[in-house]
């Protein structure tokens, strides 16, 4: 799939009610985690905390924080990583519930920044290397653009990460086997809430409107050749090294990337 379409997801919209939204988060929470999806790009990210000498992940549009466990289990096992690697998770919707839940099974490892933060304007004394899961195409090429353009204006190291490859095949899942897996796995997720439960099952609003936004973030993600032109365009003296590419789970998926940081000639 070479065209990017930016159409219309729910979870963008800010009268998006704050239980739907929770909702969604939890249920991707969930199936990132479990499925272990950024898992690949533990080596590339613990050769970039190397090089940048940071110790913090700080995640961007971290909604319920999904994925961040895994992510920080794997790169544990990488010899570069540092040993007290720990990720501040940021949003701007925040969603204390789900960051506390996180925090209390990660021993701290990984918390939440209780303030909303606007990745294009991150706040300068929010330190670490940034990086942003599954929601680098929320962004329009504008937006996306400002976001790689102000970490590159306070320094900071960055890496994007989207959770598939953009294809027909990953459609048909988001249709089919998807949906049915969160009506299955629904009761499971944690924290419990009854909300999730009357939105899933009574009144399936949060199925629905999950279905929706995961085909049309496919549609709206940047393939590794956009990545580039708008790395380039946010770093036009050439400041930064940038690394674009797609790396494949031992079980089928593809997890697309972006990678910069200050090139060693600066």
């Amino acid at each position: 799939m070479k065209f990017r379409l930016h159409l219309f997801e729910f979870e963008d919209q800010p009268w998006f009610p704050a239980v739907l939204r929770a909702g969604q988060m939890d249920y991707l929470r969930f199936m990132i985690s479990a499925l272990g999806i950024y898992r690949p790009v533990a080596p590339l990210l613990a050769a970039a905390l190397h090089r940048t000498r940071q110790s913090q992940l700080l995640e961007l549009g971290a909604g319920a924080g999904g994925g961040t466990e895994t992510v920080l289990a794997a790169l544990r096992q990488q010899p570069t990583a540092p040993p007290d690697l720990r990720l501040l998770l940021t949003d701007l919707y925040p969603q204390p519930a789900a960051w506390a839940d996180v925090a209390r099974r990660t021993n701290g490892a990984i918390r939440g920044h209780a303030a909303p933060v606007d990745a294009l304007r991150v706040p300068a004394d929010l330190g670490g290397f940034r990086v942003i899961f599954s929601a680098f195409h929320h962004f329009a090429p504008p937006q996306a653009e400002a976001l790689l353009r102000d970490a590159v204006a306070q320094g900071a190291g960055i890496g994007v990460f989207e959770g598939a490859g953009k294809s027909w095949l990953e459609i048909g899942l988001a249709l089919t086997v998807l949906p049915v897996a969160q009506l299955l796995l629904t009761p499971f997720f944690r924290p419990f809430r009854w909300s999730r439960l009357v939105f899933t099952y009574l009144l399936p609003l949060i199925p629905l409107t999950t279905i929706w936004d995961g085909v049309v973030s496919i549609f709206r993600m940047y393939p590794p050749n956009e990545l580039r032109a708008l790395a380039q365009r946010a770093d036009p003296i050439g400041r930064y090294q940038w690394q674009a590419g797609q790396l494949r789970h031992w079980w089928g998926p593809h997890v697309t990337y972006l990678i910069g940081t200050i090139s060693s000639e600066q």
